[in-house]
């Protein structure tokens, strides 16, 4: 546990830093363009480049050290971050520049995720699994509970370039503590490459295909992070139409702190062996009650309490889930696998990313001005005005999550999986 922890802490320094990134390019983007659609651009462009690559990634993490692999992953990831500021400090701000930075971190990215997700399966025990996943997800989750809070006010006193500078310079905590726990490992694990990695892809491949159980949770969680990418693209510009960026940072964080509340649960209790699966549906149908009732209102205390109570219940979905995988996995295929299911099932969240702006932009939000086709209709309970129509997409999106794992966590294929 001690070698996993050093290299937790160094991804929770790392998560801070990108998550005050992604923040502040949102900010920055819907400032400079008032557009959804570009912020969305954005979002998908920092999040496809990993998915898609994602398999590569997991067959390179079953072959090499895991650990260089995360190293070398965070190391070149900041080139594209160094790509964004320097065009920024020379007067470029057209969108273009960020478009590319983005993409470039993105790839490099997509060497480290399965790596560091395979890592768990190489420094722990299977009792460990579900604590570890708290852990991990806490990690994750300061960058929705720390970063916004943070870079919100450092926009306030600066501008951009001084966060993507501090995101810069967390690459040298993450590197460090990943060389550290290297060094400690006895034995570091050595893979040999006897397959192509078409080969090893199509080995990854059938132990999803071939396994009806994998299969059923893999397309449940797909649908979550449809669902979820909306929430994640939507929720700043539909604040920002009421307020400002440094309002929207508190509360982003402040409503995060629900994901701390859960993984620290989650980290010290974890979950009961046979309740998996009632935990992931349960959890899966309030979060998406909480979402939609983000969008009901503008006041914005009532939106924060919902955004924290949808928080709430993300890690208990996520842990649940990984841990009813990991332990169908062999340790050998740990990489390929969760590459491969790391593609099938953020998938979803592509979809979202690449349809909500322009939908949000050219559908729904004009729907809800003062002569919109659902003003004087919906618009007379959920309000008009700009904004809404983003609030209107996030109650059908909550509405859509709660019947999919009404319909899908039903399947006796789940109740196979918690069995085994």
């Amino acid at each position: 546990m001690k070698n996993f922890i050093i290299i937790w802490i160094g991804e929770l320094v790392s998560s801070i830093g990108s998550g005050m990134t992604a923040f502040a390019l949102s900010i920055y983007v819907y400032q400079l363009t008032g557009s959804v659609t570009f912020v969305s651009l954005i979002t998908l462009l920092a999040f496809m480049p990993t998915v898609l690559l994602s398999p590569f990634g997991g067959i390179l993490a079953d072959r090499y050290d895991r650990r260089l692999l995360m190293i070398c992953g965070d190391v070149f990831s900041g080139l594209g971050l160094l790509y964004i500021l320097v065009n920024l400090k020379t007067g470029n701000q057209s969108i273009l520049p960020i478009l590319i930075g983005v993409s470039i971190s993105s790839i490099f990215v997509s060497l480290m995720e399965p790596a560091y997700r395979a890592t768990v399966s190489d420094l722990l025990t299977e009792e460990e699994y579900a604590k570890a996943s708290g852990m991990v997800q806490m990690a994750g989750n300061a960058k929705y509970l720390i970063s916004p809070a943070l870079a919100g006010f450092l926009l306030h006193i600066s501008d951009i370039s001084l966060i993507l500078m501090l995101d810069f310079g967390t690459f040298i905590i993450t590197v460090s503590s990943v060389l550290i726990a290297r060094s400690h490992l006895q034995k570091p694990i050595k893979k040999e490459a006897k397959n192509s990695f078409a080969k090893e892809f199509q080995e990854g491949f059938q132990v999803v295909s071939k396994n009806k159980e994998i299969r059923s949770l893999i397309i449940i969680m797909t649908m979550m992070c449809f669902f979820l990418g909306f929430i994640q693209t939507l929720t700043a510009p539909m604040i920002l139409a009421v307020s400002d960026a440094k309002t929207v940072g508190y509360i982003e964080s402040i409503c995060a702190g629900g994901m701390l509340v859960s993984s620290v649960f989650i980290g010290i209790f974890g979950i009961k062996s046979n309740q998996y699966r009632k935990v992931l549906i349960l959890s899966a149908v309030l979060c998406g009650l909480f979402m939609a009732l983000v969008g009901v209102k503008t006041n914005l205390y009532f939106v924060s309490f919902m955004l924290f109570m949808f928080f709430l219940t993300l890690p208990f979905i996520n842990s649940c889930a990984e841990v009813l995988l990991r332990l169908s996995i062999p340790n050998e295929l740990q990489g390929r696998v969760w590459g491969l299911v790391s593609l099938l099932t953020q998938t979803g969240m592509i979809i979202a990313f690449a349809s909500c702006g322009v939908i949000a932009d050219v559908v729904f939000e004009p729907m809800f001005q003062n002569s919109g086709l659902l003003a004087d209709s919906i618009g007379k309970i959920i309000g008009i005005g700009q904004g809404r129509g983003i609030g209107f997409m996030l109650i059908l999106s909550g509405i859509g999550m709660v019947l999919s794992m009404l319909i899908l966590g039903r399947k006796s294929y789940l109740r196979r999986l918690e069995s085994k």
